[in-house]
């Protein structure tokens, strides 16, 4: 299934980002493991332990130990899925980039299709579907389907699951895109904005939790639906903040201005006639104007600043690196010539490959 040997030294690369996923890392790394071999796919796996309080990086050491595929980094703390997986995205060296949850409900059976689609049929980016779920559905069912179907409309990206963490991408999409805060659930989206169109879907198998428990709660729903707002917001202003703070602002201030204006030239005319005329700091419409006039003059500055902090913005993606395990000495200088990521390394690790 080779495609370009030259090019990429794997086929696939597959990200596994985790938090306390210790009992399934064995099983999970058997799992794909043998799917890999039975196609006869060049693979690397990198874990990445975004702040795990078991003994999920001792296994990961271990692993990366047992075979040279494995490479694993840690995070001194949880910092979120969206770090994770901009921080594998960076060293990934595969043709096609897979993520994967660490918990063994996403199977590695559906890698090999889904670079198939890649490679072979020409998409940007495959996203699985877990059409059928052994999730509550009360609690994480019906509230998936209603966000998903709110992304849906809004992004005109024909995908029934957003969320889910099984997704392919071409090696160029991941390097073209940077992910950050919590805007994982919304890679699909970038990719778009980033000027890759072709994004496809597959209908995926889900497995029923084996280890630990789900980290799905009540706040990471109504977090979704705020990052929703908040990333199509970014996608149209985020790189020109002035283009909306800065035009919202001019309107105002000027409809603050003009009234005014109107006010103090209507109270000169009454005077010229000789009319008597209340005082215009009297009449309600003047402070209307005047905090119109406020508002719209901060909007703006908002805008100016928001241009400066977009253009002077480097370290949106600092993370620190507690340990990492399974690289060689020219992995670790990928990782270090990260600098607009501001990834910083301590007590690296290495495996002896």
């Amino acid at each position: 299934m080779n495609s370009n040997p030259t090019e990429f030294p794997y086929d696939v690369s597959i990200v596994v980002p985790l938090l306390n996923e210790a009992e399934s890392l064995p099983e999970l790394e058997a799992w794909i493991r043998r799917t890999m071999n039975q196609h006869n796919l060049r693979y690397e796996i990198v874990f990445i332990d975004d702040g795990s309080t078991d003994d999920s990086w001792d296994i990961i050491t271990r692993l990366t130990h047992e075979s040279p595929k494995i490479r694993g980094i840690k995070f001194r703390r949880n910092y979120g899925k969206s770090a994770a997986l901009n921080t594998g995205f960076n060293i990934t060296k595969g043709e096609v980039i897979v993520t994967m949850d660490a918990d063994l409900q996403d199977s590695p059976e559906e890698i090999p299709e889904m670079y198939d689609m890649i490679v072979r049929e020409g998409y940007d980016v495959v996203s699985g579907w877990k059409k059928k779920r052994y999730d509550n559905k009360w609690t994480k069912n019906l509230p998936s389907k209603l966000f998903n179907w709110v992304a849906r409309k809004m992004s005109k990206i024909p995908l029934h699951d957003f969320n889910c963490g099984l997704k392919a991408y071409r090696h160029k999409v991941v390097h073209s895109i940077e992910v950050y805060g919590e805007m994982h659930r919304y890679i699909p989206i970038i990719v778009k904005w980033a000027g890759f169109m072709k994004i496809g879907e597959k209908v995926v198998q889900h497995q029923p939790r084996k280890y630990g428990t789900s980290k799905f709660g009540v706040s990471r729903f109504v977090n979704g639906f705020l990052d929703l707002v908040s990333i199509f917001f970014m996608g149209k202003f985020g790189k020109r903040p002035m283009h909306f703070f800065g035009l919202l602002g001019s309107i105002i201030f000027f409809i603050g201005l003009l009234a005014a204006l109107y006010l103090g030239i209507n109270k000169l005319i009454l005077l010229n006639k000789g009319i008597s005329a209340p005082l215009v700091t009297s009449n309600p419409y003047f402070y209307i104007s005047l905090v119109s006039i406020i508002i719209g003059s901060q909007l703006f500055l908002a805008g100016f600043l928001g241009e400066l902090i977009t253009r002077n913005a480097t370290e949106r993606n600092a993370y620190q690196l507690d340990e990492i395990a399974g690289f060689e000495k020219s992995d670790t200088r990928i990782l270090d010539q990260n600098k607009s990521q501001s990834t910083k390394i301590k007590n690296s690790r290495f495996s002896g490959n």
